[in-house]
């Protein structure tokens, strides 16, 4: 999606194939912001860690357990007073959600055909989502921790030592009201941390349960984003009674028809295959997976919406679809769509034909609205095991996010969405993947991978809040590209977002001059602290420091253009040759991007494919085909976005000087 907080009419004199703003935000549970919050209060570097024993003693929680618990929800982080995506605060994340961030929309902005497919006219969805005002007990908890605490609630939102008290209150009333002993043993508040979760069924207050005893297990140990010092000590030996949570009188959850790993909670709610209209359907295609088209890529997207709406849109016949829906207070996720079926999530007919779409409960264009630690890791389990169930590489070539997806031909480039933007955790979320970033060559390799401290990386951005203002400053994984090796010098443009040769500009949702955590380019220069990459046919060049890198090395095949061309095509999708379509199916064009690259510029390779095209514009399956063609492609991180080359038009090469 696209983040963005400006006025939703703005640009209504584009055709706009997705919902208004209006539509989500009334099927938002949450309502506006009420005020900003306090200044959180100014401790010691171990003044955190003082405030767990503090609670525990009082409270009589075990030390382990709070900080467990804290861990999952938070990873101890306060985010200045600043709520969630689903309104929780402080470590604790103590929910609140009548005061969290207002309201966004599914697919925002832009024009963006979520299908991204020109043998189909676009659809404008015109379904209301009913409003629902009723806030479930996960969205509440900090009211409730006030009542239990007698501290108020402007405290319990903005000072972290009161946050961990309310904390530590709710887990005591909990074992209370399971009739368990407020016990020093941590074995003995398995049930207490299943229900702490929120959740309504025995499937994700126990995975969620599990996570944090399995943090207790193994220990952690960081500095916060406060600068806190906190340590928890491993308990290898840590065995609960997980038959507590038989007892804590949660539903059990329905996950049959589910394609999840085992240790996730997920739920089957299905998006509709319906016919609507004279020769219209939605919202997906059905197809035969991986049997008939192989699964290649993951796409990670931010809903821009909060939970019960976003489950409401996708089971809207003339609305989009995608496959999985991550929920933040808990990691809780809901399935739609089939993996053997294509979803219509990406804006790239190609990629939706090829991959598996995941939204996340989330805000692009709302860096403090933080993600939980327990829905980065449900979500990691997931791609986890979707990966190694369709042999899915786990890189940034093939764990895209949907602003890494490109446009499919020259005109889309400018409506593709942005999601799930500079402020998605790119590097912890592939140390969960168990597939973690870093230098795997010395100053020769050729290559860099990109990999900034995500806290201490902190580049501005504008247009958060209202256009060309600043975003709050906030870690990221991205690192912003200049056409020299100087920031006062101008940003590489990009002549796909802006034709007629516009400058980039540091807004939010202007991916042109910037690259993300894990994606690798080929070393192009380098002056002292400055590295030079090819990047959309440019030299482009990022501040990349010894004393604070934000780059590593790395080595791999990459291409170049054979020998004697000057220069050859982009593409935004790899489709096949005109001969390789069969009678009945009308042959799609194989129209180049706006953008080159040049000879003597290198580009790291991701998989070589066919040419592949899905067939399906009718509702009844019988006349769908996957046509292969016998032309290769090159998929190659060309720039923000991957995009594709022929095979027929370039060297590979290593990238070792």
């Amino acid at each position: 999606m696209r983040g963005s907080a400006t006025d939703p009419h703005a640009h209504a004199g584009r055709r706009r194939t997705l919902r208004t703003a209006g539509a989500v935000a009334s099927a938002a549970l949450l309502l506006p912001l009420l005020g900003a919050a306090p200044a959180p209060e100014q401790d010691s570097s171990a003044g955190l860690q003082s405030a767990f024993a503090a609670a525990a003693a009082e409270y009589h929680v075990p030390q382990s357990v709070l900080l467990g618990v804290s861990y999952l929800q938070s990873r101890w982080d306060a985010h200045g007073g600043a709520p969630s995506v689903s309104g929780g605060y402080g470590p604790m994340h103590l929910t609140d959600a009548r005061t969290a961030i207002a309201e966004s929309d599914h697919h925002s902005e832009g024009t963006e055909d979520a299908r991204g497919d020109q043998a189909r006219a676009a659809r404008v969805p015109t379904t209301k989502v009913p409003e629902d005002s009723t806030l479930p007990a996960r969205l509440k908890t900090l009211t409730r921790a006030a009542a239990l605490t007698g501290i108020p609630a402007n405290r319990l939102r903005s000072e972290p030592a009161a946050n961990v008290a309310g904390g530590a209150a709710l887990l005591a009333a909990t074992q209370r009201h399971l009739g368990e002993p407020l016990s020093d043993d941590p074995a003995d508040w398995y049930g207490a941390v299943a229900e702490f979760s929120g959740a309504d069924d025995r499937a994700t207050a126990g995975a969620y349960a599990d996570d944090v005893f399995a943090v207790m297990r193994e220990g952690e140990r960081r500095t916060t984003d406060a600068g806190q010092n906190v340590r928890l000590a491993a308990a290898p030996g840590l065995a609960p009674d997980t038959a507590q949570l038989g007892r804590t009188g949660l539903r059990a959850d329905d996950t049959d028809g589910t394609e999840c790993p085992k240790r996730v909670s997920c739920e089957w709610i299905p998006a509709p295959y319906e016919q609507f209209g004279q020769d219209d359907y939605g919202n997906h295609d059905l197809g035969d997976r991986p049997v008939s088209q192989s699964i290649r890529y993951i796409v990670i997207h931010d809903t821009e919406g909060r939970w019960d709406g976003v489950l409401n849109l996708v089971q809207d016949p003339t609305y989009v679809s995608w496959n999985y829906t991550l929920r933040s207070t808990d990691g809780h996720i809901a399935q739609h769509v089939k993996a053997k079926d294509v979803a219509w999530h990406a804006g790239n007919w190609y990629i939706n034909a090829k991959s598996i779409g995941i939204e996340h409960e989330g805000f692009l264009a709302s860096p403090d609205a933080w993600y939980t630690e327990a829905m980065y890791r449900a979500s990691a389990r997931l791609v986890k095991y979707l990966a190694a169930k369709y042999r899915i590489p786990l890189d940034r070539q093939h764990i895209l996010g949907h602003e890494n997806v490109p446009g499919p031909t020259t005109a889309t480039i400018p409506g593709m969405h942005t999601d799930p933007g500079p402020y998605w955790d790119w590097r912890h979320y592939f140390r969960l993947l168990g597939r973690p970033f870093h230098a795997t060559a010395g100053t020769r390799g050729g290559l860099v991978t990109i990999l900034p401290d995500y806290a201490a990386n902190r580049p501005e951005y504008t247009g958060c809040g209202a256009a060309g203002q600043p975003c709050a400053v906030h870690g990221s994984s991205e690192v912003r590209l200049y056409s020299a090796p100087d920031e006062s010098s101008p940003l590489i443009k990009d002549i796909g977002l802006r034709p007629k040769g516009d400058d980039s500009t540091i807004d939010v949702n202007d991916v042109g001059s910037r690259v993300s955590t894990g994606q690798r380019y080929a070393v192009a220069d380098r002056d002292g602290d400055w590295t030079a990459i090819w990047y959309l046919g440019q030299k482009a060049w990022f501040r990349n420091p010894k004393a604070q890198p934000t780059a590593v090395n790395a080595s791999g095949p990459v291409v170049t253009p054979k020998a004697g061309l000057t220069d050859i095509p982009v593409y935004g999708r790899a489709y096949p040759e005109k001969e390789a379509y069969p009678q009945g199916v009308p042959a799609q064009s194989v129209s180049p991007l706006p953008y080159r690259l040049p000879a003597g510029q290198k580009y790291v390779i991701g998989d070589e494919v066919p040419g592949e095209y899905y067939y399906a514009v009718t509702f009844t399956t019988d006349s769908h085909k996957v046509v292969v063609g016998k032309d290769l492609y090159y998929e190659i991180q060309f720039g923000h976005r991957v995009a594709f080359v022929r095979a027929a038009d370039v060297q590979v090469l290593a990238s070792r000087s």
